[in-house]
Formats: structure tokens, C-alpha cells, sequence
């Protein structure tokens, strides 16, 4: 049994949905978790409240608390990838994450995540993602190790005054003139059917890109995405719209099976580059890591 070291968090809404208890809410918020292994962590003393604070069977619900559990696994795979530490401060660190490493625990993974990997490594137990990547996804991602500050390096993202370039490989056939051509993509992408996936809608806009073809060779194609809003599955979305799902993508545009990792076919996404102002020492920082996708030689 794999058993986190750190807690997970949920905030209980303001708005009560209808739940007597904690117990109650954390058994309608985690429909995949049965019920009796909610009861069992409970009464195992393996959830609490934000100051520690035991949370009983009992324990009624408390609008904008903050829940902390410990996630647990009967088998948790090993990925067998390593990240590279590129920068690091007093405030945030900077990091290469490997394809098919989460960044946070989730699902089958607990201990395999970047960011317990890299809290072990660092010995910085209040280290947290400023934001996340998909686990089949690699490229760059931002720490902060420090509480105190955290919130400003929070506002980049919410502000959306940080910069993200990503690069993409995709099948484009026999299509040609699409050298240098670029593509302003807005559509309205909302969940789907099952949950971890997402669709593109009619309605108002809520997920904005723009995608530009870098290089094609031998039916491949490489590009450059450009992510304005920050919706999940975005550019794999935007990508499918335009006709040319990135490559080797398990979601779309059809979901496959659920099936072991194949090392040998990573998504073909890379989260390249990252720019911001940092918000406390007021430098430009410009971010690139020197990972490439291949196209067809």
C-alpha cells in the first residue's frame, strides 16, 4: 500500500451542496472512492482539518474549510524518467518534467509525482506547482518554495502575465502551404463524458490559442502553440480542431482503452518556454529547455 507522506487538499464550498457532514461531502466530491474507504481514513485518524484538527464520522460541514487527506494505493507504478532541476531562488524552482510523470498525486500515483519527487530531493516539504502539466505532456514547470510569496507567483498565472510556448508534432498528410501559416483558434471547451476528459461546445468563447506550423517533413508536421487562456486539454483540443491531433495522443480524438504506458510513445507535447516578470526581484525571466521533438527525417 502506497500511503502519501503529504497531505492532499479540498476546500469545502461556500455554497453547501446539500451535506450534513464532511464525511458526506468527500463521498459526493469523490464518486470514484468508495464510501467505506472514506469511513475507514476517518476513523483512522487520516483526515483532518488545515490546522489539524481531527475530522470525525460525525464532523459537520463547514463552509471554506480546508480538508487535508492522505492519498493511498494498493500498487503504484515506477516512472522511470528522471526531471532536471534548471533553476532555483529563494522564491520559486524551475523544473523539467519527464512524459508520463504527474506533476501532483492523482489516481494511481502518489509518491511517483513531481512534486513529492521533488520534495524529497529538496528536503522543501512546503514546496507546491504553481500550475500543472498532463502527466503525458513534458516540459517546463514552476515551484514556488516559498509560502510567503507564493501568492504573487499565483497572480502571474491568474493575471495571465505568464508567457507559455509549447511544441507540438502532428500527422498532416499530404497537406502543403502550411509552412509559417498561423491559426487564431477560440472556441468554448467544457467537461465531458467520462470526467477526465473535455469537448469543444457551441457558446461563448472560453479557450483562446494561437498555433503557427514551424516545419513539415515527410507527412509530420511541427508547430508552435501559443496558449492564451489555460483551459484543460486545451491545445490537444485546438490541435484536433484544426484536423491534426498531436501525436500519439490517447484522449483524441477518440479515447482508447486503458492500458499500461507505452514508454516508447510519448505524447508528442512539449511545454517549451515560460516568460514572466518575477514579481519580487522585477527581472525578465525567459525560460527555454533545450528538449526537441523529432519530425520524420
Amino acid at each position: 500500500m502506497g500511503l502519501s507522506k503529504y497531505p492532499s487538499k479540498v476546500n469545502l464550498p461556500q455554497s453547501n451542496p446539500g451535506c450534513v457532514t464532511v464525511l458526506e461531502y468527500l463521498i459526493k466530491k469523490f464518486p470514484g472512492i468508495s464510501p467505506d474507504i472514506w469511513r475507514a481514513r476517518i476513523v483512522d485518524s487520516k483526515v483532518h482539518w488545515l490546522n489539524n484538527e481531527p475530522i470525525t464520522l460525525m464532523t459537520p460541514y463547514r463552509p471554506q474549510g480546508c480538508v487535508c487527506y492522505y492519498r493511498e494505493v494498493e500498487q503504484e507504478p515506477v516512472i522511470p524518467f528522471e526531471e532536471r532541476i534548471l533553476f532555483q531562488d529563494d522564491h520559486v524552482l524551475l523544473v523539467f518534467k519527464p512524459h508520463f510523470l504527474p506533476v501532483t498525486p492523482g489516481g494511481k500515483y502518489v509518491e511517483e509525482c513531481l512534486q513529492n519527487r521533488l520534495r524529497r530531493r529538496t528536503g522543501v516539504d512546503e514546496l507546491q506547482a504553481l500550475h500543472r502539466l498532463d502527466r503525458e505532456t513534458a516540459g517546463l514547470v514552476l515551484f514556488s518554495v516559498n509560502p510567503k510569496t507564493r501568492p504573487q507567483y499565483h497572480d502571474l498565472f491568474a493575471s495571465r502575465t505568464i508567457h507559455k510556448t509549447y511544441q507540438a508534432v502532428a500527422e498532416v498528410g499530404e497537406v502543403s502551404g502550411i509552412i509559417g501559416k498561423e491559426w487564431k483558434i477560440s472556441n468554448r471547451i467544457v467537461k465531458s463524458d467520462p470526467r477526465f476528459t473535455m469537448k469543444i461546445t457551441s457558446g461563448e468563447a472560453n479557450a483562446h490559442s494561437t498555433i503557427k506550423c514551424l516545419t513539415e517533413r515527410g507527412g509530420q508536421g511541427l508547430f508552435e502553440l501559443l496558449p492564451i487562456s489555460g483551459k484543460t486539454h486545451q491545445l490537444r483540443l485546438h490541435m484536433m480542431s484544426l484536423g491534426w491531433p498531436i501525436l500519439h495522443d490517447r484522449f483524441y480524438p477518440v479515447l482508447q482503452p486503458e492500458s499500461s504506458d507505452d514508454y516508447t510513445r510519448p505524447l508528442q507535447l512539449l511545454a517549451k518556454r515560460l516568460q514572466y516578470i518575477d514579481p519580487i526581484t522585477c527581472e525578465h525571466r525567459d525560460f527555454v529547455v533545450d528538449e526537441e521533438l523529432i519530425i520524420n527525417p
